[in-house]
């Protein structure tokens, strides 16, 4: 019996040490249309977005990216809402994010940046100065190594990253989806975030399409994103095609330039009335730049 037992972890033994490990040039050509999307919806250079989950990920093998889908590092924080995986970092038994799907991990890691008012400068950046990003970040507190600005800048270089910026040109329409909609028609790739589906709008879309290939009533899409008749769609779009959720994932949000409540509903995944419950605001009000809205727990009257 002894000796059965030690061939069995003799066996699993060789069983682990040969699984496969991903290279770079894999990860690359595996999540690649991944950081294309954050880049047009999102305005973070995919080469960035690619560089760090290379980075942050050991190229797709490190213990949290496998146990955790947590390709990029980003730990618990102050009301996390998700899934959480405990390991050894910094210090021991430190909290991180886990995620039900690697491009989860991609699409917090946009909020992330977003949600940050530290990070608000980087967004003031051309797409296509990722050495300014790869800076910004460090100088930003993202990472405690003093050489993370090299490392970045190491692998966008070495693999021709910065290639992947395209002014202008709308993402490719085969990303690696999370669900099958129509398999038969092949129509649409469709992503989800604090489990909410959505689409990103292409081209010479319309909501009336967009309902249409979801059999969904053209009132049901529009309240799912807390839209009017008469809105304006635009190519980029993030259109749920489910009802979004009372809560977020993140805490709260530091209004950048330009957001409004819808926008950051929009972006987090959270119904506008909600939102404005939370905040004590009206749908119509005015942001100002470096305002808190929260998006799990209610303002108290005091703030």
């Amino acid at each position: 019996m002894r000796n059965y037992i030690f061939l069995i972890a003799c066996f699993t033994t060789l069983v682990l040490s040969a699984q496969k490990l991903m290279t770079p040039e894999e990860y690359i050509e595996k999540f690649k249309e991944d950081a294309i999307k954050e880049m047009y919806i999102h305005k973070i250079p995919a080469c960035i977005t690619l560089a760090q989950g290379m980075l942050e990920s050991g190229n797709g093998n490190s213990d949290l990216a496998r146990n955790a889908n947590n390709h990029f590092g980003i730990k618990c924080h102050k009301e996390w809402g998700g899934d959480t995986y405990i390991m050894d970092d910094d210090e021991k038994n430190e909290c991180f994010r886990k995620y039900e799907d690697v491009l989860d991990s991609y699409d917090d890691h946009s909020l992330f940046l977003l949600s940050r008012s530290r990070y608000a400068s980087l967004f003031e950046l051309p797409l296509t100065d990722y050495k300014g990003w790869c800076y910004g970040l460090k100088d930003a507190g993202y990472a405690t190594d003093p050489k993370y600005p090299q490392r970045l800048l190491e692998i966008i270089e070495k693999y021709k990253l910065y290639e992947l910026y395209k002014p202008e040109v709308a993402p490719k329409q085969n990303f690696p989806t999370h669900d099958e909609v129509k398999p038969q028609l092949v129509i649409r790739d469709v992503y989800r975030f604090n489990h909410i589906r959505f689409i990103i709008s292409k081209p010479g879309d319309s909501f009336y399409k967009i309902a249409s290939d979801f059999n969904l009533e053209l009132d049901k899409l529009l309240e799912y994103n807390d839209l009017k008749p008469g809105d304006k769609l635009q190519a980029g779009q993030k259109i749920y095609i489910e009802r979004k959720r009372r809560r977020a994932l993140e805490p709260y949000h530091v209004v950048q330039k330009n957001e409004t409540l819808r926008s950051i509903s929009q972006l987090h995944g959270i119904r506008l009335s909600s939102l404005c419950k939370k905040n004590r605001l009206k749908p119509d009000d005015t942001l100002k730049v470096g305002d808190v809205i929260y998006l799990r727990a209610r303002k108290n009257k005091e703030n």
